[in-house]
């Protein structure tokens, strides 16, 4: 049989995401104003791991710091225009 195992990096990742999708979902606990439906937290989670897998990936296989740097940081600007706009529609 086959070992399926994940890097410990990408372990990583996903348990970072899961820890940050704690904070919405203990702040609706204590408050009214966060509402988060389990869509939200599909989406956020989707978005939350593939940045981390990109970034986990960029990391790994980009061979100079400038190039490395330049692709993080455009990885990290489109995720959070693209959670702006879901949050907010800063778009429309």
């Amino acid at each position: 049989m086959q070992n399926l195992s994940l890097p410990k990096s990408f372990l990583a990742v996903a348990c970072v995401t899961l820890l940050l999708l704690l904070v919405p979902l203990v702040a609706m606990q204590f408050t009214p104003e966060v509402r988060w439906g389990l869509e939200d937290f599909l989406i956020a989670g989707c978005l939350l791991l593939g940045a981390g897998v990109g970034l986990v990936l960029i990391a790994r296989y980009a061979k100079r710091t400038a190039h490395r740097v330049a692709l993080m940081g455009i990885l990290v600007l489109a995720v959070l225009l693209v959670w702006a706009e879901l949050a907010v529609g800063i778009f429309t």
